[in-house]
Formats: C-alpha cells, sequence, structure tokens
C-alpha cells in the first residue's frame, strides 16, 4: 500500500479566537460523514494548572466534504462535560467513536482519572445525542465497560463499527503496568467486544495483534474497515521503555477474514515521517475512511499531535 500525504488538517494552535479549553492537541482523530462536511472528533487540552495537571475534552472540527482543507465549523464548546468527584471520566474524554443510531448518535468514549501509585485508569463510556452530534449526554456516570479478571487495568481506546447487522467494539486493556526510570508506562493490548444492541457487549477474551516491537509493546488506535473481501485494520503502538522518545510511536497493520484472527504484515504500512514539517518526528494514532471513491488516513504528527493532524490519501485499491 501506498498513501499520499496532502498536508496538515488541522492545528489549534493556529485557530484565532478559540476557546481556553482547546490550548493545544488534537489527538485521536475520528470521522462522521455528513452530506456537505465531514466532522473530525478529536481531544484537546487546556494549559497545565499549577501542579502541572492537565484535563482532557472532545471536541469536533467540520471540514468541507468538496475540500477537506477548508474549515466550516470549529466546536465552540466541549461536546461532553468531564465528569463528577470520583467519576471514572472526572478528568477527561480521550478518544471517541461516533455512530449514527436512528435519529440518534452515540459516542463511545474513554473517560479517564487519576490515581495514585499510577498516573490514571481509564473506562469506556457512552454519549448520546439528539442534535447532529454537537453536544452528548452521558448514558450515566459510570463506564458501559470497565476493567475484569483478564483485563485488570485501563480499557480505553474505543472504535465502533457495524458489520453483518452487529456491532463491534474494537478497544485497548491494559495487560502491565511498565516502570521506566521509576515511572510507570502502561502497556495495553487490543481487544474486541461484539454487541446486538449497542448496550450489551460480549467481550472476545483475546488479544487480536501479535507483538513485534519490543517487549511489553503497547497497541492504541484500532481502525477497522471492510475492504476487498476482508478486514483491514491500522493501529499505532511502542514500547514502554521509548514512550517519551521522538520517534517512539509506529503505525502496524494488520488483515483478517473473520474479525477475530489477525496476520499483522507491518511491512503494508506505506507510510511513515517526512523528512521536516509537522510530522518530521512522529506518525501516529491512523484513522482510516472513504469518502466519494477515495480512502484517506488521518493521523498524528509530533507529540503526539500537540500541533494538529495531517491527511494522507490511499492510491489505488486496498488489497
Amino acid at each position: 500500500m501506498k498513501w499520499t500525504k496532502l498536508g496538515r488538517v488541522f492545528n489549534p494552535v493556529d485557530i484565532p479566537d478559540r476557546p481556553q479549553w482547546m490550548h493545544e492537541y488534537a489527538q485521536a482523530p475520528a470521522t462522521l460523514v455528513f452530506d456537505d462536511f465531514v466532522r473530525v472528533y478529536f481531544s484537546c487540552r487546556p494549559t497545565r494548572d499549577a501542579d502541572g495537571q492537565f484535563v482532557s475534552y472532545s471536541a469536533f472540527v467540520d471540514l468541507d466534504r468538496r475540500d477537506l482543507f477548508r474549515i466550516v465549523r470549529i466546536a465552540r464548546q466541549p461536546v461532553l462535560e468531564l465528569g463528577g468527584l470520583g467519576t471514572f471520566d472526572e478528568f477527561g474524554t480521550y478518544p471517541m467513536s461516533v455512530i449514527r443510531r436512528g435519529a440518534e448518535m452515540w459516542a463511545y468514549y474513554a473517560g479517564w482519572t487519576r490515581c495514585e501509585s499510577v498516573p490514571f485508569n481509564v473506562g469506556i463510556g457512552l454519549g448520546i445525542s439528539t442534535d447532529d452530534g454537537a453536544t452528548f449526554r452521558k448514558l450515566g456516570p459510570g463506564p458501559l465497560l470497565e476493567y475484569s479478571p483478564d483485563e485488570p487495568f485501563t480499557l480505553s481506546g474505543p472504535k465502533v463499527r457495524q458489520f453483518n447487522g452487529r456491532y463491534y467494539l474494537f478497544y485497548i486493556a491494559g495487560d502491565a503496568w511498565v516502570l521506566k526510570d521509576g515511572k510507570p508506562e502502561i502497556s495495553h493490548k487490543i481487544r474486541m467486544a461484539v454487541s446486538d444492541d449497542g448496550l450489551q457487549w460480549t467481550k472476545q477474551h483475546k488479544t487480536l495483534i501479535p507483538d513485534r516491537w519490543g517487549e511489553n509493546e503497547s497497541q492504541a488506535s484500532p481502525d477497522v474497515f471492510y475492504a476487498e473481501g476482508k478486514y483491514h485494520m491500522f493501529f499505532c503502538g511502542w514500547v514502554p521503555r521509548d514512550f517519551r522518545q521522538t520517534r517512539s510511536r509506529k503505525i502496524g497493520y494488520a488483515w483478517s477474514t473473520d474479525l477475530l484472527h489477525w496476520t499483522r504484515d507491518d511491512s503494508r504500512v506505506g507510510i511513515d515521517i517526512s523528512p521536516d514539517g509537522f510530522d518530521n518526528e512522529m506518525v501516529a494514532y491512523p484513522h482510516v475512511f472513504s469518502l466519494d471513491g477515495a480512502t484517506y488516513m488521518l493521523y498524528l504528527g509530533n507529540q503526539v499531535g500537540r500541533y494538529g493532524f495531517g491527511l494522507a490519501r490511499l492510491e489505488g485499491a486496498m488489497a
């Protein structure tokens, strides 16, 4: 496969009069296609507080469907409120995946809270919108999916898809906290749950993608779609020992015929860092979508999307 980079689409730092809660970052982009525009949901942050702590919010930017580099609207408020005291999403919502359900739109999102011995814990929640995805009300104060005996740590990175009349939720589950220079870094793996109604989920209790990059490989952003007779997954990964290094994150690829058993082949990714520009140190957290006969990938650049996300187009068919 070969992806042609088209350039950076959105950088919150460049937006005049942006709200304070959207100070920087445009992480985990995920699309929802409308008749005239493509909405890209992402996560952003205000400045850190006096103690160096931060929170994260979910927002969106609407792009002209005929010209994906023309911004037609930017969210003026977070699409989800942060949770109350002690809730799983008290300090942030990141990332989210939105689907249409009749007249409603449902957002599966990761909510996180701060911890004492490790930096955070994460669960997966659900928000429902009746205003075309501009804002979402939470199903309740607790998560829809949370950790369990064989998934003892974080549950995050939800990507929901519908295939053959059923809903599939691809997510990441923490399997270890690894100390790096005395600081805990999470290792998590890609997993899947299945549902008939989008509310009651059956976990498959299986790690989908084998390690390739090193011990305690951490995987994220599993984006799955169907083309040319099989399922394709692009994802992001790194090893905890390299977590804070400049070029630590990579994009991986795997394919499947049944969504449960996957063959990994990173040689087919077809995209890498640029010689210069906003993505000359990192290309990560891919999101692939189809639009008007073409296949595109949104991806994060340097510092994990601190200065926005870029767009690439697939050349030829997804084989």
